[in-house]
């Protein structure tokens, strides 16, 4: 069983996230800000984290950054998952070791999708 961390600030979110992820047994953790999450990173060392770009205290983007720039924690994959939808927010996302970017509104089968490629 693997463990996923889901980062948003939005509660309907998380709990869209984690309804469309839960089916597939696996533990989930949830934070609703970037300070949170991220220490969540550390202490839980999730299997895979899908996380926001628009958060309080900290941004998906400087999160996914430490994430990856750590030995440590640099082998979780990533999904960002945002309304920021510019094809410079993803480029922008994929610079900062973003394995993923996922932009809202999204298919709850899409992020299924995505987190099993990497659990699997």
């Amino acid at each position: 069983m693997a463990k996923i961390l889901i980062v948003d600030d939005v509660y309907s979110e998380l709990q869209l996230m984690q309804n469309a992820l839960a089916p597939l047994g696996h533990e989930i953790i949830t934070s609703l800000n970037g300070a949170d999450g991220e220490k969540k990173v550390y202490d839980e060392k999730p299997d895979i984290v899908v996380l926001d770009v628009i958060l309080p205290d900290k941004n998906g983007f400087q999160i996914c950054r430490d994430i990856k720039n750590n030995d440590s924690t640099k082998n979780i994959p990533v999904i960002l998952v945002s309304s920021k939808d510019q094809d410079s927010d993803k480029f922008w996302g994929k610079k900062q070791g973003a394995d993923e970017y996922l932009t809202k509104p999204f298919r709850p089968q899409e992020l299924v999708t995505l987190v099993s490629k990497y659990l699997s």
